[in-house]
């Protein structure tokens, strides 16, 4: 090829890549549209499409989504309302743990009966040590004497190897790190229940080490 043709060329891809930028918020031409405009259910925007499978202006910016209406459910909704009263379980068929931050002298009350529904296995241990390390070392410290770094701070962190806290059942445990304790605040929102009881599986162990 000749210079003179190779000068050609660049300037043919230099044109078309200039075309390609209209500028503004049009980002122009798009290359495999497929790749970042979803083709999936989108469950909190439902859209009426009744053709499926046509561009619809789902943004309301002039450029649209691909069709989002289910043909395989009513209404073409792709969230459908859960019967009234429902409950909703997780992954392992658990109903919620709801109650309230009871007076300590009430608390063995609300927790009686309760148990871990996690099976004798060492598996649990270390998955509630790395669960405590993330969560708990910070107030309570590697060993759970309360001497982590934020008790440097703030003092009656608890020892979690004291007496008052080696009768502790595993269900006591859980309903504290559900809804807190004294200085501890409720984590029901930050640690999902299987690990709520995994850690209150491994501080029962921690407790049991010298």
């Amino acid at each position: 090829m000749t210079m003179k043709n190779l000068t050609y060329v660049w300037m043919i891809a230099g044109a078309l890549t200039l075309a390609g930028c209209a500028g503004g918020d049009n980002p122009g031409r798009e290359y495999a549209p497929n790749m970042y405009h979803s083709v999936a259910y989108e469950p909190l925007s439902q859209i009426v499409d009744t053709t499926y499978g046509v561009w619809v202006n789902a943004l309301e910016n002039g450029r649209g989504e691909y069709y989002n209406s289910n043909r395989y459910n009513p209404n073409g909704m792709t969230m459908r309302l859960p019967p009234p009263h429902t409950v909703k379980r997780n992954k392992y068929g658990w109903l919620p743990y709801r109650s309230k931050n009871v007076p300590k002298d009430s608390v063995d009350i609300v927790i009686k009966g309760l148990t871990s529904p996690l099976e004798e296995n060492p598996v649990y241990v270390l998955e509630g040590k790395a669960l405590y390390e993330i969560y708990c070392k910070h107030c309570h410290g590697p060993k759970g004497m309360g001497d982590g770094k934020v008790a440097d701070k703030y003092a009656g962190v608890a020892n979690l190897k004291g007496d008052a806290y080696k009768v502790m059942s595993e269900g006591h445990i859980f309903h504290v790190i559900t809804y807190g304790a004294g200085l501890m605040g409720a984590h029901g929102s930050q640690v999902s229940p299987e690990d709520r009881w995994r850690i209150a599986r491994y501080v029962k162990d921690l407790q049991k080490q010298p």
